[in-house]
């Protein structure tokens, strides 16, 4: 807890360039720590908390498989890996009555391509294309490449997917998280449709 902090507001564009240097700052220092995040771990580890209960999506294997898809491009594709927050959403910046910004919430955080983190911003903002894509050039400080839009919605579709797992094993235990989980599974759908046009 810090006394007189705010979160970051995901629609006020200075808020945003703030955070994404904040991030970018914190990438750059190319910390190297044991913990690996492996996303299709994680998928695999929440579905199989479910316990037996059955996905409410009826095309759930489906959009499993092809999330899955996508694991070889990454492999091949993944530039370098730090480490990176996982969870670098609006709700975990907070700015300090003192100027700084401080990053909170550390649980997921390990080795992985940073371009996770921009991607888990934008999918937790419910951003559209146009939004994300703004979001990744204040990163960036840039225009992004083919290959960096590739990663940015490949790591989107995947948060997406894993997000969803995460409610849907919440929901097993009572607690509803509304239109998150759907909103976070078309995610999933919504940029394995698009990458394969890409």
């Amino acid at each position: 807890f810090i006394e007189g902090s705010r979160v970051c507001d995901p629609n006020n564009v200075d808020d945003l360039k703030a955070c994404m240097k904040k991030l970018r700052e914190f990438h750059d220092m190319g910390l190297i720590v044991e913990r690996e995040f492996d996303i299709f771990k994680q998928i695999d580890f929440y579905e199989s908390l479910w316990d037996g209960e059955r996905s409410v999506y009826k095309d759930y294997y489906k959009t499993k498989e092809h999330v899955f898809e996508l694991k070889e491009y990454i492999d091949q594709h993944i530039e370098r890996k730090c480490l990176s927050h996982i969870d670098a959403v609006p709700d975990n910046f907070l700015f300090t009555i003192d100027g700084d910004i401080r990053l909170i919430d550390w649980e997921y955080a390990g080795m992985c391509d940073p371009v996770m983190d921009v991607s888990m911003c934008a999918i937790y903002s419910y951003y559209n294309e146009e939004d994300m894509e703004r979001l990744f050039r204040l990163y960036l400080r840039r225009e992004p490449s083919e290959d960096e839009l590739f990663a940015l919605y490949a790591n989107a579709a995947l948060g997406g997917f894993l997000w969803c797992l995460w409610a849907v094993y919440k929901s097993i235990l009572g607690d509803e998280f509304g239109e998150y989980t759907i909103i976070m599974y078309r995610y999933a759908k919504k940029y394995y449709r698009k990458l394969r046009k890409l």
